[in-house]
This record gives C-alpha cells, structure tokens and sequence, in this order.
C-alpha cells in the first residue's frame, strides 16, 4: 500500500468510484480508493439501477443528464459490460393536479434541449400495456430512461480509474482521520498509513461514521427500500416477442410505485408512506453484502394501488423481495463539496439516486477538488446548506417525511411540517396570535403571510387562497407602513485591523466610510456571482454584512477560507444572536421618529446611513434601506430586545394603520421594483453585468478584488444574458421559477423568479435571454402550466422608477 497520495477516496460505491474516475480523467494519478469490503457493498450492490434525466432543479437535471450520456463511455474505456438497457421511460399522473406538476417540469426542460414530451393515457397504454387506462389522465415520455446492472457499473467506473493510474484498496477500513498542522492527512487504517493532501468521504451507509472520525455529524440517514420481483409473467414475455424490445420503466407518482422489467418478469418498488428508518445512531461496520428482513405488510397499502394500477401483477408471483438500506439528506438532494472548517475534506454523500446523479456528482466534486470551483451551479447538492440545526433529531424527522413523499406533489405555496417547529424568535408567538402563517427557512420559523381568521392556505399550482391577503398586505406598505420579521437574514460581524482592506479584497463594490451602507456583489475568481449583500460599516474597521439566510454556511465557508493567518481580520455570523424588523412605506420616518429625539429626516439621516442608537428604550443598529423598494429601514437589536421593540413600532405605528407583512408580500413588492434575490436572479451562473449589478461594482478600485479580472472582461464584452422583467397576461396562476420564456415562438431564455405584483395589479417575471434582444418590447410568450401567455418588457422598474421615494 502506497504511504502518501495526492487525495485519499473513502468508499468503493458508485459514488466513490465515480469521484476516482473523474480526477483521473482530469490528470491527478495519484490518487487512491480504499475500501473496507469489496465494490458495491452496502447499498449500491442492491439498488434497482434505474436512472433518469428529468428533475425539477434544473442544474441537478443537467448533471443528470451527462451521467447517462457517460455510461457508454465508461463502458468501452474500461471493457466492462454495464449491463445498460435505455428503455425510455413514462411518468404517470393519475389526477388533473399531478397532470398540471407534469407541464411545468416538461417546461423547465425546454430551454435546456429536453426531449420529453406529455402523451395520452391511450398513447401510453400502447407503449406500456400492463398498465389500466382507466386509472390515469396522462402521462410524459421520456427517451433517456433506462436500468443497468450496478456491479457493471461500478466496476467501469473502477477500472476506468485504474486504467488512468489510481489505485484501489480493497478489505482496508480506514479507523482514523487525523489532520496535521501542515493540512496533510493521515488516513489511518487497519493496513497502514496513507498521507493525503485530500480526503473525499464517499463512505454511504458509513458517510456518518466517517464524518464522526473528524468531529462532523453529517445530515444523513438509511432508510429501509423494498422493492419485488415478480416470476416469469405471460403479459411481458408476449410484449418482448410482439415489440422486440422491453418494456419501459414506469413511474406512477400517484400509486407511489416505480416498475421496470426484469429479465421475463417485472420489478415493482415503492416509497411507502410507512416507512422506517435504518440504523439511526450508528451503521455497524459488520454490515455490507446482507440485506435486511422483508416486510411485505409495510408496503401492502403501495402494492394494493400498484396491482390496481398494472393488473397484470395480481396474477404474477413474487419470486424475490429486495429490503436494503440507502441513504438520504434531509431534502433527498445529495451532500457534495468542501465542509466548512476544514482544510481539504470533501463530501460525496447521500447520493439516494447514484445511477442518475453518480457521474454528476464525480465531475463536479473531481472539478471543484482540482479548480477550486465545481465549474456548475451546485448549490442545490452543497453540503453547507444545511447549518448546525441538522442534528441527528431533526435528520430523522426529515428523512422519515421525505421518504414517505418521494412521489407526492409539493406545490410551490405548500409548507412541510416535518422538524418543526424548531427555531423561532422571541415575537413568534406575537406573530401567531396575528394570524401569521409560518415557513421554515435554514430551520427558522419565518411568516409567510397572515390569515384572517377562518382562512388556511390552499395547496395549488394555481393562485390561491393567501392572493387577496398578500395583495392587502402589499398595499397597505405601499400606501402607509408596515412591519416584516428580518431576523432570517444572515448576519455577520467582521472586525479587526485589517478588516476594510480584507472586504476589499473579497467584495467586487466599494467600501463605505463609517456610518454609512453599501449595496455589493461577492464574485468567485471567474467573475461570476456568489454573493449580494448590504455593508454596514458601524465603525473605521468594523463592519455589519447582510445577506441571505440560506446561504450562511456557504458563504461563511467562503469567508474563512480567505481569512488572512495573522488573525487581523475576525468573521463572525450572528445568526439568532442578532435580530431583525422591517419597517416601510411612506409612513415609515414619522413611525421611528416617535421613538428617538434623533432627527430621521432626509437630511440627517440619508438613504444608506447607518447608525447605533436607542429606539425607545432598546438599543438597535438602525440602517436606511429596505428590500421593498420603498422608504424603509433595517433595524437589528438583541433577541432580550426584540419583543419589546416589536410593541413599541406597533403602538407608534397604530395612528398610521401599520400592517404586518410576510415573506410572500414581499416578493410581490420587490418584482415591482426588478430586485433581484440570491440563488435565483443572482447565482454562480452570472456575471454581474448580465444579473444588472454592474453598478455596483467598483471596477476602478485600487483593491485586486477576487473576479476582477473576469469582470473586467465582461464589462468589456456585456457578456452573453440579460435579466430582464416581463409583464405576463396570466390568468389564475403565475411564474413559480425555471420556465422557459420565448420570443415569436422560439425558446430563448428561462424565468428566474417574480410572481403577481399587487400593487401595480399585474403578474410580473423575471429572467435571463441573450443580450441581443434584451431590448425587444412584444412577442414574448412565458409558459405556465402548459399554457403559452403573452408578455412583454417592462423596461424600468414598475414602482418608483427613479428612486425618489426610496431616497425620499
């Protein structure tokens, strides 16, 4: 065994084996694979091999789609039969309501050249004839679906790797992590020593045990997955005969059941309602090529729609049950990329769909080990999406709910209850008692609009029964003042020496003079966004930084991996330590003026001043600016100070009609005003001339910012996209994100985000075309739920288009 590697590959699953594949096809040799048993053991030897293209993140669905495209290729490279059928696929709705989820995922894919197409119940029948018509009202065609054998598999991506010059370790189970002051690795195990420059935890079943040898509890979880095989059934055998080809995988989300055929017979699996962890506190490291006790009685409910569904399995038999351990995140996304606070630990876990998303996950994870950047927008799979609630208590109660909603509908108004609640501030009860009803964002109870009594929200695609109550809220902030919860934003507090010429260094705008806030973007080296935030600066070298709540981890990761070692510079995230209320409309400065002798006025508190004071009797740092778009301020204080302050706005906001508001008001606000929002206009895959930062940027500046060079050039070029804002003649239903917009009938662009903005009384979309018809005003055509509506440019912001109430 070798005793030094370039980068050590915890895990001889699919995923492992893909990560080694990869950074060996991208040059780095020296690179090793240890594995405690043989390939493939705990979950991938089991698995049912299926894979697919379709997802409803677009940037997971593109990762998707090279791991299929990849598995020819690794096939020939190594001489290892994978045993690949591509079978094509249907997914089937067996309601309207599912029928309309099925249109707009088939619309996110258009602009990504996604070859799927909706079908008839009678145009299914005839492609997969065990299924009932009369239980179905459509289904979608998929030609790039399809099984393999998963041993194959893993063995290509193994050999492949070996063929390039890795080594692998077999029956060698890594006891010990242990990381030197220089940053190598020792990677200690029962066979000796390895010293690594990096370490990729590809462990699966062991992801948690492996996270643990460094201090790490991983948001991960097995369940226990049962899925059938039926014997020989006449039905498949004359379809093979008749067609010359096998029959097609099936998803039935509404039986919750997928099927396949297996050799003469058929494979039926299920994501049962009653489901039922695995191991919850610790996988015994005994465990590998087993499977566990079935239970067919769990599943009966599944199977009973299944059989209902596709009548030919009532008279089938079962020849084997499969029960086998996979593991999932708390949102079933995968765990991918570095962990925050350490020097060169990967993560390459809780990937619960390895043969649709293996390859994906080796490409971008060998990519960002190799560039420092995963070279796409992955944000969806990073492992710091999640914070320090994910504990072991909160992972069980969400795996258990994802799990048991693997096929259901989650409509884009709806709110799950699982892990909550579990963070909440001192005025959450406040809220409640004012009707408030609450989502969860990175674990944080967090109004979403408040209900009238009586009034619930009602699960749609469509507009529903929140519109008429948002839109009062909207307006009422608009027309006087109003009061939102901001304690959900990030907040972090940078001090030290060297702390204004460190913010230089890694924000793209200029630094503001003490007492006063500036608007700006964070890039990565190649000049694409990773960040937008407010800077406060409370003093000569020390700084508040707003941002976006769930994007703490990622980019407190960011923060510390380029914080100077002389330990000048000091990054702290507040998070619950430091809370917020919004106060805007045109009412806003006479509400505050009430509770300070401080003059507020224009003149001596401009638009972007900040400044520490006492509102009432709680101290607060108090900023002018607000994301509505309208005369507003920020204000932060202690959680001992939140409850009291809330009373007090509330009291000297009574004569002006103060209304609270929720997140959904406020996006219907900030769409009037063309704002954009983190992890939607404002990504990893933009340029800040293209997202409509450009002024924000301080190109000019002395400080050789991180993207500077990058953006440099795009400002040279004005890059390829334009976000644009468009007025859509909707209905009943408005953009939700990820549609495809067209121009006289051809796709040209995708909707980031927008939604109906009450105040102006019209359905607003934002998005990215190509710069050359940025400018266009009509024929554009925005398609929701299948429909293709008209829209057209709306060229300046629809609310106070020159700023002046903001500046007011």
């Amino acid at each position: 065994m070798k005793s030094h590697a370039r980068i050590v590959v915890i895990g001889g699953g699919v995923v492992g084996c893909s990560v080694l594949y990869h950074l060996t096809k991208f040059g780095w040799t020296d690179v090793v694979l240890v594995e405690r048993s043989e390939l493939t053991s705990g979950s991938t030897w089991h698995a049912a091999g299926g894979m697919h293209t379709i997802n409803g993140d677009p940037n997971v669905a593109k990762l998707q789609k090279y791991t299929v495209e990849l598995y020819k290729e690794i096939e020939a490279y190594s001489g290892q039969d994978i045993g690949l059928h591509m079978t094509s696929g249907l997914m089937l709705a067996a309601t309207n309501e599912r029928f309309d989820w099925f249109k707009s995922l088939l619309a996110k894919g258009k602009y990504a050249g996604g070859e799927a197409r909706l079908v008839s119940v009678e145009e299914a029948h005839e492609m997969m004839p065990l299924l009932d018509p009369k239980e179905f009202v459509g289904a979608v065609f998929d030609p790039h679906e399809g099984h393999l054998d998963p041993y194959g598999t893993t063995h290509a991506y193994a050999k492949s790797a070996k063929k390039n010059g890795a080594e692998i370790y077999l029956h060698t189970k890594v006891e010990e992590l242990i990381q030197l002051p220089d940053g190598m690795w020792r990677v200690v195990t029962d066979k000796g020593e390895i010293r690594a420059e990096h370490v990729v935890n590809a462990a699966g079943l062991w992801a948690r045990e492996v996270g643990r040898m460094v201090g790490l509890e991983l948001p991960v979880l097995a369940m226990e997955h049962m899925y059938l095989i039926t014997e020989d059934m006449p039905e498949v055998i004359e379809f093979n005969q008749k067609s010359g080809r096998e029959l097609m995988h099936c998803v039935d989300f509404d039986g919750e059941i997928y099927i396949r055929q297996e050799r003469n017979g058929m494979l039926m699996g299920t994501y049962e309602k009653d489901c039922c962890p695995w191991s919850p506190i610790e996988t015994p490291w005994t465990f590998g090529h087993e499977l566990l006790a079935e239970d067919i009685e769990r599943i009966s409910g599944e199977l009973e729609v299944g059989f209902r569904h596709f009548p030919a399995f009532n008279t089938a038999g079962i020849k084997t049950i499969i029960n086998g351990p996979f593991t999932f995140s708390p949102d079933g996304n995968p765990l991918v990329g570095p962990v925050r606070g350490m020097t060169n630990f990967w993560s390459a876990c809780a990937v619960m769909a390895g043969f649709s998303q293996g390859g994906g996950v080796g490409l971008a994870l060998a990519q960002w080990i190799i560039n420092g950047d995963p070279g796409f927008d992955v944000f969806a799979m990073d492992v710091c999406r999640y914070g320090d609630y994910a504990t072991l208590g909160y992972t069980n109660a969400k795996v258990r709910e994802n799990y048991s909603r693997r096929f259901s509908i989650r409509y884009p108004n709806e709110e799950l209850p699982g892990a909550r609640p579990l963070l909440t501030t001192p005025i959450c009860d406040k809220l409640k008692a004012a009707g408030a009803v609450f989502g969860a964002s990175y674990g944080l109870e967090t109004p979403l609009w408040f209900a009238p009594e009586g009034v619930e929200d009602a699960f749609s695609w469509r507009r529903s029964t929140d519109f008429d109550h948002v839109g009062n809220e909207a307006k009422a902030v608009r027309a006087s003042v109003g009061m939102m919860e901001t304690s959900g934003f990030a907040k972090y507090l940078i001090a030290g020496g060297g702390a204004r010429s460190w913010l230089d260094r890694m924000l793209a705008g200029r630094i503001p003079p003490e007492g006063c806030m500036a608007l700006t973007p964070m890039l990565n080296e190649a000049g694409k966004l990773i960040g937008d935030f407010t800077l406060a600066a409370l003093e000569d070298e020390e700084f508040l930084l707003i941002g976006s709540g769930i994007a703490e981890d990622y980019h407190m990761r960011w923060f510390e991996q380029h914080l100077p070692e002389d330990g000048s510079v000091g990054v702290e995230a507040l998070n619950l330590g430091l809370l917020g209320l919004s106060v805007a409309g045109p009412k806003a400065r006479e509400v505050l003026q009430k509770l300070t002798h401080l003059d507020l006025s224009d003149r001596a508190f401009p638009f972007m001043s900040v400044r520490e004071i006492d509102l009432g009797m709680a101290p607060v740092i108090l900023g002018r600016v607000t994301y509505t778009g309208d005369l507003g301020y920020e204000i932060w204080m202690k959680p001992e100070y939140q409850r009291y302050l809330f009373d007090a706005l509330m009291e000297a906001g009574a004569e002006f009609g103060i209304s609270l508001f929720g997140l959904r008001a406020l996006n219907a606000l900030r769409v009037e005003k063309s704002f954009g929002s983190w992890s939607r206009e404002y990504r990893p895959l933009y340029g800040p001339a293209e997202a409509g930062l450009g002024r924000f940027i301080s190109y000019s500046k002395p400080a050789d910012f991180i993207g500077k060079e990058a953006v440099l050039d795009e400002k040279l070029t004005g890059g390829a996209l334009r976000l644009i804002t468009l007025i859509v003649d909707a209905v009943d239903a408005d953009v939700i994100g990820d549609e495809p917009i067209s121009l006289d009938g051809e796709v040209r662009g995708w909707v980031t985000s927008g939604g109906y903005a009450h105040a102006s009384g019209v359905s607003v979309a934002m998005g990215y075309v190509p710069k050359a018809i940025a400018e266009v005003v009509n024929g554009w055509q925005i398609e929701i739920l299948g429909e293709m509506l008209p829209a057209r440019l709306q060229p300046v912001p629809l609310f106070d288009a020159n700023g002046s109430r903001m500046r007011s």
